[in-house]
């Protein structure tokens, strides 16, 4: 029989194999060949997981038939987390219909920083509850069962999934407008997700479930530190603005992308719209009438978030509803604030590190803020990014009685930043797009996707980046996050979640022509493939439907037609 030619990426070797070799079939025969030869292990790792096949994200069950180019990855990149929690989360799903039946359903309604928080529908779980559940997910994990992909028939998955009490996934297999859809089995347990899932349980070596709130925490390793979960510490602000957006969900009548593309096909976005914005509306006013409350003490107001949150627009609707109350909010940047250029600090590879807390002056911060809160006028500086240096005699500045102070940056949160200054000072704000949207009943929409997603539509639109150069650049901007942000964010006097419900719909009008530009030779190809196909269930908004969103919203940040300069 006539053999097709493979060639692996991760040692550079061709190889001939017979056609329909399963993707762990041909990886058995390097991972022999590189023994033989002694050279280094084929994942960092040391464990595939999956793998690229021509540049298309692949599970190992997956058989090729042409001669093809194939990468293997492991759990210490993105793409192999993904294929790693989904697995995991399959697992735990069967395990929940294994105890307490298919009726209530599990849902796992959003991410954190340290997991997934997943709920079963109606009930509110004892830890012995969860205990029983880490018990059998054990006992699944250790029998090493295949994950089976099949195809079936939209109508025959619809009908499942909706007699098991799984309506919105049998809605969308409907909506996504194909003959047959892909299914994973599981030991009889049959359930959509939408990526490739492991070869079977037994990969599933690193996990844990752990009791919060009305259900649990499911715990998989990052992809910075496979070997180590992440500390469970219970973020309570985190978690009641995750309620509360589940709140405004039902008030907006939406909790998943089925429900939304009903909406936009029967023509009520425009309703949708209205009571998002509203929503937001209302939650500025809130935070406004905070600060005010605390006016005799607070004389700034610090905002922090992670990249896309449209911390900007939070500032300035904030800002605007301090001047309904009669404050007078004064704007800081705190760019202005960096050490010149020779005093940066650098990072690992010697380039200078300007997400250090380091690279800011803190001494001369510090000093002025307390300066200007003691009635002085303070000669301010002026950042000079040619020159590397700050630049004064430009600016003087003096608070008068209603003035406030207004500062937005990365490290707003960190204590390090305005360490001299009192806390009853200081009134601290964290905005981020923390969606609770999701595809289904068990497949959320992750918060980062949700804000790369904004990031690709501002980037092309004001700064002329592609879409390629946004992806490749998205994993620095990640590590930054979880290195300056992320571990602030319960500092907040207030958190202000950003997202809306429709913008995924929105943003696909935006998105798409920019992702199918990339090349399927680029190295973001499949980051722009993922989302896609994740796009690709979603009813894009039409140009009509967007007219109805107000020139002041967080989403004019991205698309443009804001009433705010930025």
């Amino acid at each position: 029989m006539e053999t097709i030619e493979l060639f692996c990426k991760n040692n550079g070797k061709y190889y001939n194999v017979q056609p329909g070799c399963s993707l762990l079939e041909f990886e058995r025969i390097v991972e022999s060949d590189i023994q033989r030869e002694g050279g280094a292990p084929l994942c960092t790792s040391g464990v595939p997981i999956a793998a690229y096949s021509d540049n298309s994200l692949k599970e190992l069950g997956f058989k090729v038939y042409s001669s093809q180019a194939i990468e293997f990855i492991d759990v210490t990149g993105t793409d192999g987390q993904r294929v790693y929690s989904r697995s995991l989360c399959m697992v735990v799903q069967k395990c929940v219909v294994d105890l307490w039946g298919e009726k209530p359903c599990l849902r796992f309604d959003y991410s954190l920083p340290i997991g997934l928080y997943g709920e079963i529908d109606g009930v509110r779980l004892s830890p012995e509850q969860v205990a029983q559940l880490k018990e059998r997910v054990a006992a699944e994990i250790k029998a090493d069962s295949l994950f089976e992909k099949r195809k079936m028939s939209a109508k025959e998955a619809s009908e499942l999934y909706t007699a098991r009490g799984q309506v919105e996934k049998g809605q969308l297999a409907m909506q996504i407008g194909k003959f047959y859809v892909s299914a994973y089995w599981l030991n009889g347990y049959c359930d959509t997700f939408y990526g490739p899932l492991l070869y079977s349980t037994g990969y599933i070596t690193n996990w844990n479930i752990i009791h919060c709130g009305k259900g649990f925490c499911l715990q998989y390793p990052l992809p910075s530190n496979p070997e180590k979960l992440p500390e469970f510490v219970y973020q309570e602000k985190l978690h009641k603005l995750f309620e509360e957006n589940r709140r405004w969900l039902d008030i907006v009548g939406a909790h998943n992308v089925p429900t939304i593309n009903n909406a936009i096909s029967n023509g009520w976005s425009n309703q949708v719209v209205m009571i998002s914005e509203g929503l937001h509306n209302r939650k500025y006013g809130q935070i406004a009438d905070m600060i005010h409350d605390r006016r005799d003490k607070v004389k700034v107001v610090l905002i922090a978030g992670p990249s896309s949150s449209g911390k900007t627009t939070t500032s300035m609707r904030i800002a605007l509803q301090m001047k309904v109350l009669g404050l007078n909010p004064v704007v800081i940047a705190m760019d202005d604030y960096f050490v010149d250029r020779e005093f940066t600090p650098k990072d690992e590879k010697g380039d200078y590190d300007f997400e250090s807390i380091y690279a800011m002056d803190l001494e001369l911060l510090n000093t002025q803020l307390n300066q200007l809160f003691n009635g002085q006028e303070v000669d301010m500086p002026k950042y000079d990014f040619a020159q590397g240096k700050k630049i004064f005699g430009k600016n003087r500045l003096k608070l008068e009685e209603n003035d406030i102070l207004v500062m937005e940056g990365i490290h707003a949160l960190n204590p390090e930043l305005t360490r001299s200054i009192a806390d009853e000072r200081k009134f601290k704000v964290y905005a981020s797009a923390l969606t609770t949207l999701s595809i289904d009943e068990n497949n959320y929409i992750s918060t980062s996707d949700n804000r790369l997603l904004r990031r690709i539509v501002r980037d092309n639109n004001f700064r002329a980046y592609s879409a390629e150069k946004t992806i490749l650049r998205w994993k620095s901007v990640r590590d930054g996050e979880m290195k300056n942000i992320f571990p602030y964010q319960e500092n907040a006097d207030v958190m202000f979640n950003s997202s809306l419900v429709y913008e995924l719909s929105l943003l696909k009008y935006y998105a798409q022509p920019q992702l199918l530009k990339i090349s399927p030779l680029s190295p973001a190809y499949p980051e722009a493939n993922r989302l896609l196909k994740f796009l690709s269930y979603v009813t894009e908004m039409s140009p009509a439907d967007q007219a109805a969103i107000p020139p002041t919203s967080v989403m004019r940040e991205f698309i443009g037609g804001s009433s705010f300069e930025y």
